[in-house]
């Protein structure tokens, strides 16, 4: 679940890895907490991420490949996409993928319409 630098990231993902625990779950955690304090709104940089491993059996690890992304906006689609399994699900907010925030992350085009996530399953 990829998002800007402020704590909202990590915020729900200790609340889903929370929720996974209680409801019998095995859980393993990796926050990823950027070197930049705050990085503009919708830039490359400070972008987090907080992956959430989880399942019945006994969990050593986190993940190679993420199974699930959540991407908040551009930016944290175009930081964290080589790590989602290929025909992986992405979760989208589509209103961080207005012009600027395009923009912002390096994008000439939307990657949602161009052939960007064609290998993935894409809810927007």
């Amino acid at each position: 679940m990829p998002g800007d630098s402020g704590d909202g990231m990590q915020l729900v993902g200790t609340q889903f890895s929370d929720t996974s625990g209680f409801a019998g779950n095995e859980v393993n955690t990796f926050p990823d907490f950027p070197s930049e304090i705050r990085a503009p709104e919708g830039t490359l940089y400070g972008v987090s991420a907080f992956q959430v491993h989880f399942g019945t059996r006994h969990i050593n690890t986190t993940g190679d490949f993420v199974d699930v992304l959540v991407a908040m906006n551009a930016a944290s689609l175009k930081v964290n996409l080589a790590n989602v399994r290929e025909q992986g699900i992405i979760i989208v907010d589509t209103e961080g993928f207005d012009d600027r925030n395009l923009k912002l992350a390096g994008y000439t085009k939307n990657p949602l319409e161009d052939d960007t996530v064609k290998n993935f399953h894409v809810f927007e």
